[in-house]
């Protein structure tokens, strides 16, 4: 479960070994206190602790040094006073959070396809659709709810069609990008306003044999020329928040062809009417929806 995007510059870590309800809250409650660029936090399951139970590990990272009464507060409304006085604070190395974050987590398997590391690349059956993510300080790993929800319903679209221009806006890793392009073997266009998280998508492409494919651009949603010579497209990829896919749903509109379809995720299970509102305005319906872990992933067709 890993929550947020890549602070910048993160230096400042928090650490806390509780249990899932608790770990979750936590993380919840970190990213919706900060702005993106500046925390990210993430949740996942440690050794098995005293009898059998399995412990969860909380992980938060802050681009600047972080008040540390007022987390252990924030912890306190998430997890309890006792869970708050037991928190770590340290300063950390210009840290790759998600590596840590997936240090004891599984592949991701979504309908075909398979988010995996490098050390298991032994788990791919024949016809998985399998993306080789390395961990970077990009957000996309695989394993939060709104990448899976992301790939669940791109599985679901591609057995119903296959488009022939996709972009991925607000790429992260590129997981989305390198998946749609493994699956239809055709190019897919793909951009991130992060320069961190182009260049982890560059290098994603490239280790899963899609460099050809995939080529990220450095944009702001859909502003660079590039990005919108390669329309009309008919699939839209967007796992990005709540507020940059309301403000986008005008310009992306302009870029997409007859009975254009869009996966958008990023959504908090209240952020889902506003975003459907702003789509519908531009001509999108919902098709399908997901929700795991608490967050939402939407499908939308324009008839």
């Amino acid at each position: 479960m890993l929550e947020g995007l890549p602070p910048n510059n993160a230096a400042y870590r928090l650490r806390l070994v509780c249990d899932e309800r608790r770990a979750r809250a936590i993380v919840d409650l970190i990213v919706e206190s900060f702005e993106p660029a500046e925390a990210a936090a993430s949740a996942f399951e440690s050794a098995t602790g005293p009898q059998g139970r399995r412990d969860w590990i909380v992980e938060a990272y802050f681009g600047f040094e972080p008040d540390e009464a007022s987390l252990r507060e924030l912890v306190a409304i998430a997890a309890g006073e006792e869970a708050a006085q037991r928190v770590e604070f340290r300063r950390a190395e210009q840290a790759d959070w998600v590596a840590n974050s997936l240090a004891g987590l599984a592949p991701v398997r979504a309908g075909r396809f398979l988010v995996h590391g490098a050390h298991d690349r032994a788990r791919i059956r024949p016809n998985d659709v399998a993306v080789e993510i390395e961990a970077a300080l990009a957000f996309g790993t695989g394993h939060h709810g709104t990448t899976r929800g992301c790939l669940l319903l791109l599985d679901r679209a591609l057995r119903r069609r296959r488009p022939r221009h996709v972009i991925d806006i607000g790429c992260g890793t590129g997981v989305l990008a390198i998946a749609a392009a493994k699956a239809l073997r055709r190019p897919v266009a793909a951009g991130d306003l992060d320069p961190i998280a182009v260049a982890t998508a560059a290098a994603n492409a490239r280790l899963n044999g899609v460099a050809g494919w995939v080529r990220p651009l450095l944009a702001r949603g859909v502003a660079r020329r590039e990005l919108r010579q390669g329309g009309p497209y008919d699939l839209v990829l967007a796992n990005i928040l709540a507020r940059p896919l309301r403000g986008l749903a005008p310009s992306v509109a302009t870029l997409t062809a007859p009975c254009a379809e869009a996966i958008l995720s990023g959504l908090l299970e209240s952020d889902v009417a506003g975003v459907l509102s702003a789509w519908r305005a531009q001509g999108f319906f919902l098709l399908d929806r997901l929700t795991l872990d608490g967050w939402a992933s939407l499908l939308l067709y324009r008839p």
